[in-house]
């Protein structure tokens, strides 16, 4: 049986999607000057462009989840939420470490969310 919280994977998904969108359309306003924020290669400009993408790397694998949540039999509804939480925390630990550096001691709450969430997905997937 689905779990309800695979549905909110697919929304998580989709609103990801239309914020990486979003986050790098007002980027790319700024683009074109050469030292915005110290430089293409400078370690805020970095940060800012890592959480643009990771709405989309994050926003597709919650998808990702949401649909194969459809084709098993079960899915646990604490994978479902670890998926959603890493969606949200990693944009949010990027452009927090780009405005204070201070903030990068976060960043292990995403990636864990995130392979916490996939691995139990893969485990339920091979008991069944």
């Amino acid at each position: 049986m689905q779990t309800p919280f695979t549905e909110w994977n697919l929304w998580t998904g989709w609103v990801a999607t239309l914020a990486g969108v979003i986050s790098g359309a007002v980027i790319g306003l700024f683009f074109q000057r050469e030292e915005w924020l110290g430089g293409y290669s400078c370690y805020r400009r970095r940060l800012l462009r890592l959480g643009h993408i990771s709405f989309f790397g994050l926003g597709f694998t919650n998808i990702l989840f949401g649909l194969t949540g459809r084709v098993l039999l079960t899915v646990p509804g604490t994978a479902a939420v670890l998926m959603i939480a890493s969606a949200v925390t990693m944009p949010i630990c990027c452009f927090l470490t780009a405005w204070r550096m201070r903030f990068r001691i976060l960043f292990p709450l995403p990636v864990i969310s995130a392979t916490a969430g996939i691995l139990m997905l893969l485990m339920n997937w091979r008991a069944q």
